[in-house]
């Protein structure tokens, strides 16, 4: 284990990146020094406050509307476990444990900014606990995102004192077998530590950074499958010219069409608009109008995919950016600021930035698996795939049956995606004793984007399938020089479909292949 990379934790410079790659194990952590001091001066600044008897929320009063409830000192330290055994009351189907892990790794980071008044040891624990590969149990549903995830937070909580389950090994078991096991001794909770793990936004923002890494995956994928597209269909140049973009600039738009361009330099597959003209010209018959042929414009799902994919690649910028932000901020309550003797109460542990730009993910999704789905269809008709066979049978059409049946695939979880892209960060329902009155659901919509992430995936992987099989038709000896790597990389995996297999056991294998390894991680290695 000491020889994984380690990613260094100072509250200030956590990426999506490192959440995922911690989350699943192929990283390790550990603790800045420099943050540490932070973290001791705000710990002995919260104690001082505390012996001088000031009153401070969830170190001396109670939770929510009881907030004027006043505990003595010698009840603090059970007012943090009773929080904790009250809130974990989730239920729902359990987050992955990679997820788990990277829920603790949020946390973790938050905390080490300095802010939040625990001790050193607490953070020492969940270090362990992540490079460990110790994933709280954590059931998905009840965090309506505003107090932070407080369901979610409390079984994180409930494992770092001992009690509940935790996954080990891809195990579930009684939390405190496998702390025993590992010799490690559950922690005791002084006072603000089991609010300040609770009232945050991790588990929101811990969905979000997986839900995002594979939303760049799928965008990269899409501008490749796009440049198949153009190649499979001798798409006409003029609608990827740079200057057709530099006249309608949005940064996404600009960013599509030129990676799609690099991918296909060199291909022999693309149309030029100036052999056109003649051509057509060519066929000019007597009488006032004629019919042509020859393409004078591509359909929109293949000569818009650059305006088609600018919102999307937008909308994934601006969902990064908030996710790092939200991954590296100080979301508890209250804030202890020493160097200002500042025990500030307010209310970073609402989620609503995460909850917005998670519901605008779920509509770039929907997008993206539009124009894919729509493309897919295009191969399968034989009305519309410009003399591809139909549903691509490279045996007798009839007897067998190409994809056909593979499309309700594609063509159900599009549906479904048009559903998800419905918002959730918009339905507010006051609770807690009307105590948290406008609430974010951040949670909520970030498991939604983890699903119509998921969705994206499967149709994708059925799109580069087909882009395969019509490559085995037709085109395949003239790709460019980057459409021309990614096809014999993955051809090398590809047998063409003809009827003689379970056509989900290819969708399984080309899914991990595309999504589970670093092939189309820099796509601009295979133009270089």
């Amino acid at each position: 284990m000491s020889q994984r990379p380690t990613v260094i934790l100072n509250g200030s410079e956590l990426t999506i990146e490192d959440i995922v790659a911690l989350g699943v194990g192929t990283h390790r952590v550990a603790l800045d020094p420099v943050a540490l001091e932070r973290c001791l001066a705000s710990r002995r600044f919260l104690e001082e406050e505390v012996a001088a008897r000031r009153i401070i929320y969830g170190v001396n009063t109670s939770f929510g509307p009881m907030c004027n409830k006043i505990i003595e000192d010698a009840e603090i330290e059970a007012l943090q476990v009773n929080l904790i055994r009250s809130h974990a009351a989730g239920l729902g189907e359990p987050l992955k444990p990679t997820v788990a892990i990277a829920v603790l790794v949020v946390r973790l980071n938050s905390l080490v900014k300095g802010f939040s008044g625990v001790r050193i040891e607490l953070l020492e624990f969940l270090r362990d606990m992540i490079n460990l590969g110790i994933a709280p149990f954590i059931p998905e549903c009840g965090s309506v995102g505003a107090s932070g995830d407080l369901i979610h937070l409390a079984h994180l909580g409930l494992a770092v004192i001992g009690e509940g389950k935790v996954y080990y090994r891809d195990e579930l078991r009684p939390t405190e077998e496998v702390f025993a096991e590992l010799g490690m001794v559950p922690r005791r909770l002084s006072f603000k530590e089991g609010l300040a793990l609770m009232n945050g936004t991790s588990a929101m923002t811990a969905l979000a950074a997986f839900a995002l890494y594979g939303a760049k995956q799928l965008l990269r994928l899409s501008c490749v499958t796009g440049a198949f597209a153009q190649e499979i269909f001798g798409g006409i140049d003029d609608s990827l010219d740079d200057d057709l973009h530099q006249l309608k600039p949005h940064p996404g738009q600009l960013h599509i069409a030129d990676t799609i361009r690099h991918l296909y330099q060199g291909s022999t597959n693309i149309a030029l608009r100036e052999n056109t003209h003649e051509l057509i010209r060519g066929q000019q018959q007597g009488g006032p109008v004629f019919e042509t042929d020859i393409k004078v414009q591509d359909s929109y799902s293949i000569r818009c995919i650059p305006q088609v994919l600018a919102p999307v690649a937008e909308a994934v910028e601006m969902a990064v950016r908030t996710v790092e932000i939200e991954a590296n901020s100080s979301n508890d309550n209250p804030l202890i600021i020493p160097d200002k003797k500042k025990i500030i109460h307010g209310g970073n542990f609402h989620g609503q930035s995460i909850g917005f730009v998670m519901d605008a993910l779920c509509i770039a999704m929907s997008t993206l698996s539009n124009l894919s789905e729509r493309r897919l269809n295009k191969y399968l008709d034989k009305h519309q795939n410009e003399g591809l066979p139909e549903h691509l049978i490279p045996g007798t059409a009839g007897l067998t049956m190409g994809f056909m049946g593979a499309q309700y695939l594609a063509t159900s979880t599009t549906a479904e995606n048009r559903q998800l892209a419905g918002p959730v960060s918009t339905n507010s329902i006051s609770c807690n004793a009307s105590n948290q009155d406008v609430v974010s659901m951040g949670t909520v919509a970030a498991r939604k984007a983890c699903k119509s992430v998921s969705n994206a995936k499967h149709i994708l992987t059925l799109e580069v399938l087909a882009d395969l099989q019509a490559l085995s038709f037709r085109n395949a000896e003239g790709l460019g020089r980057g459409t021309g790597k990614i096809h014999r990389e993955l051809n090398q995996h590809f047998e063409i479909y003809d009827n003689s297999r379970v056509f989900h056991d290819d969708l399984v294998k080309f899914r991990k292949i595309l999504f589970s390894s670093p092939l189309l991680d820099d796509l601009s290695v295979f133009w270089q």
